[in-house]
């Protein structure tokens, strides 16, 4: 029996394929990044991660020094499709960065269709950020939605997200939580978002994640001391996957017997507050 051709409806009408388009993926980095000893990716990633990544050659990152010191670091373990020189690198502009990004409005003003032109005619596309997973607690967003909006398929690749792996280890409440991002830099507003957050994890049972940069960890861990009711339950989980890394949960009314100090200001940490 002969089988039926498997013209395209656009043959059909004399009409040109459509071109393939191509893919957006999430590329997760290790999250030693700023680190005085890089750690071994395959510690951290696995071996897909590392091979989708190295069939890559066009990228969007936050910084494109990195992103090769990253494609350098996985060419020592699967051959790259193109060599550093050949890759095509673009760095997301400030608008689509972390304020822009991160604050809504602004970041869903931003359009960031034309950073998708080689997947629009039809190469692979890597979406790449400084540490952990590009759009969880870091920019990226603003690319995804563009992706999505293009008809892109996007792809998220396994790695480290260190939200969720301090989340797993506080032995907080993991089945509702929020991510809260950054609190306020000034001092009354950050109490005030501490006591609102917390007054709204004791009523709800929901666990509150948020993050700091790491020469503020000390400061916004003191906040947390001073502010919290003895009985709520305190994580702070800093180099989460690097040696030396510490994830502790406690109530507060333990943290005051502990020395601030104890927490590393050269890591990023992750705080979490809960019943």
């Amino acid at each position: 029996m002969t089988q039926p051709s498997k013209t395209s409806s656009s043959d059909a009408v004399g009409q040109p394929a459509a071109p393939r388009l191509g893919r957006l993926f999430l590329v997760p980095a290790p999250l030693d990044h700023g680190c005085a000893e890089p750690t071994r990716l395959e510690d951290s990633l696995p071996s897909g991660t590392l091979a989708a990544a190295a069939q890559i050659t066009h990228w969007i990152c936050e910084n494109a020094r990195s992103a090769r010191a990253y494609l350098k670091r996985i060419s020592a373990i699967v051959p790259l499709a193109a060599p550093l020189q050949a890759q095509h690198i673009t760095e997301l502009p400030r608008l689509a960065h972390k304020k822009g990004d991160h604050s809504g409005a602004a970041g869903a003003e931003y359009d960031a269709a034309g950073l998708l032109e080689a997947a629009r005619a039809g190469a692979d596309m890597g979406l790449l950020s400084e540490a952990g997973m590009p759009g969880i607690a870091d920019p990226g967003s603003a690319v995804v939605r563009a992706a999505h909006r293009l008809g892109l398929p996007v792809i998220p690749l396994v790695g480290p997200v260190s939200p969720v792996l301090a989340l797993a280890a506080s032995g907080l409440n993991g089945q509702n939580f929020a991510f809260i991002g950054y609190l306020p830099q000034n001092p009354d507003e950050r109490v005030q978002r501490i006591r609102a957050l917390e007054a709204y994890a004791i009523k709800t049972g929901q666990t509150q994640l948020f993050i700091e940069t790491p020469y503020r960890n000390r400061a916004l861990l003191q906040a947390l001391v001073q502010t919290l009711a003895p009985q709520t339950l305190l994580a702070v989980a800093w180099g989460v996957t690097l040696p030396g890394g510490r994830i502790i949960s406690q109530p507060v009314s333990a943290w005051r017997t502990m020395a601030i100090d104890a927490v590393a200001a050269e890591w990023p940490a992750v705080f979490a507050i809960g019943r």
